[in-house]
């Protein structure tokens, strides 16, 4: 340690190219898990929905709410990972904010892809339920909106961190190019 004279100590790194690799990992999880969440908790509705048809055609409009919930986690992944590529500066990126960004869109992506599967297996039984008895109907919209909240409550956490890595993680180090 002796070699080192306090002003290298001092000095800032180069900015790791490979943080942009992590950056782009949030994005893309982000946007992936989310769609999945949203297509299981769809398909899985769907199959109810489709059942119900079969006992009450006069239902299937009303029945449709649980499909609409599940295609709103797709938008919380979209919206995180727009937000997250605009924040992604190649040259001066630091490891800080590729590793922010990217526990973002991890956390966007789980929180809706758990939602999505909630609100799929609610949906499913939901529905079909609902054809027997239509008074579960206001049971199921209240469970279908708390299973929601879990993809909006990830959706604040993510862009929270996505937001504060810009300030925390600017000028950590010095731009590669």
């Amino acid at each position: 340690m002796a070699l080192y004279s306090a002003s290298t100590l001092m000095e800032k790194q180069m900015c790791d190219p490979s943080a942009n690799f992590f950056g782009m990992l949030g994005v893309s999880s982000a946007i992936v898990l989310a769609n999945l969440g949203a297509a299981y908790g769809t398909a899985k509705s769907g199959v109810g929905i489709a059942n119900l048809g079969v006992m009450r055609p006069d239902m299937v409009m009303r029945s449709i709410i649980p499909v609409v919930m599940a295609g709103v986690l797709g938008i919380y992944g979209l919206i995180t990972a727009v937000i997250i590529n605009g924040k992604i500066h190649a040259p001066s990126y630091s490891a800080f904010s590729g590793y922010a960004h990217l526990a973002a869109g991890v956390t966007v992506g789980m929180s809706s892809l758990a939602a999505g599967m909630a609100i799929g297996i609610v949906g499913d039984a939901g529905v079909r339920g609902n054809a027997m008895q239509p008074k579960l109907f206001v049971g199921m919209i209240l469970i279908l909106i708390f299973a929601e909240a879990l993809g909006l409550y990830g959706l604040i956490v993510g862009l929270v961190i996505a937001s504060t890595a810009e300030g925390k993680g600017a000028g950590l180090c010095t731009p590669w190019v």
